[in-house]
């Protein structure tokens, strides 16, 4: 069994008021789960990405800086891009493009889902505001700060996670921008440690 169903999902009403308390704040928000994205933690994500992964596309490489400089912060290896489960994460992604729903896919895998208002929202900041979800995380407690969001963190540094594939996507309509990461072997099981 995973926590939060192991994909990180928040009411609407509770994210619609983090929202609002984030703009009011000046910060950026996802609809994920309401996490801020300074432009410190943006910088910092852009500067990751230039890391590129062997043989994997430009947007793999941003996907995937933050989220192994996330990894190796904690001493552990880099994920690896991998093209089943990027195949995966775009035919999900293409079913999004038409209601920029933000809806987990449901399937065999770890997933992270993010959705952002506009086009031009980057696989960098995706995976920054994943990633930022770390300041909610104790590891003593192995458990998320107050009614907060951590599961797209843990998912992310989950010791037994090797693989990561994702997908990008612009909505139809204007609808904003709908981002999905799919690993393998998934985590965030309820009462084990991400590492």
């Amino acid at each position: 069994m995973q926590i939060s169903s192991g994909h990180g999902h928040k009411s609407a009403a509770a994210g619609l008021l983090l929202a609002l308390l984030l703009i009011s704040s000046g910060a950026t928000t996802d609809r994920s789960d309401g996490a801020a994205t300074s432009s410190v933690a943006v910088a910092s994500a852009t500067a990751a990405s230039k890391r590129v992964h062997k043989g994997a596309p430009i947007a793999a490489a941003q996907f995937m800086g933050p989220q192994n400089a996330a990894r190796a912060a904690l001493n552990m290896p880099p994920l690896r891009w991998d093209g089943r489960l990027a195949a995966y994460a775009s035919r999900y992604a293409a079913q999004r493009k038409w209601d920029c729903e933000l809806v987990h896919s449901n399937g065999p895998y770890g997933e992270n889902i993010f959705w952002g208002s506009g086009d031009g929202w980057t696989p960098a900041q995706a995976a920054s505001a994943w990633v930022g979800e770390r300041r909610w995380y104790s590891y003593w407690s192995n458990s998320c700060a107050g009614d907060q969001d951590c599961g797209h963190y843990t998912q992310i540094v989950w010791r037994g996670t090797k693989r990561v594939g994702c997908a990008r996507v612009v909505c139809s309509g204007g609808q904003g921008v709908f981002m999905t990461c799919n690993y393998d072997p998934p985590g965030n099981y309820v009462g084990e440690r991400p590492y």
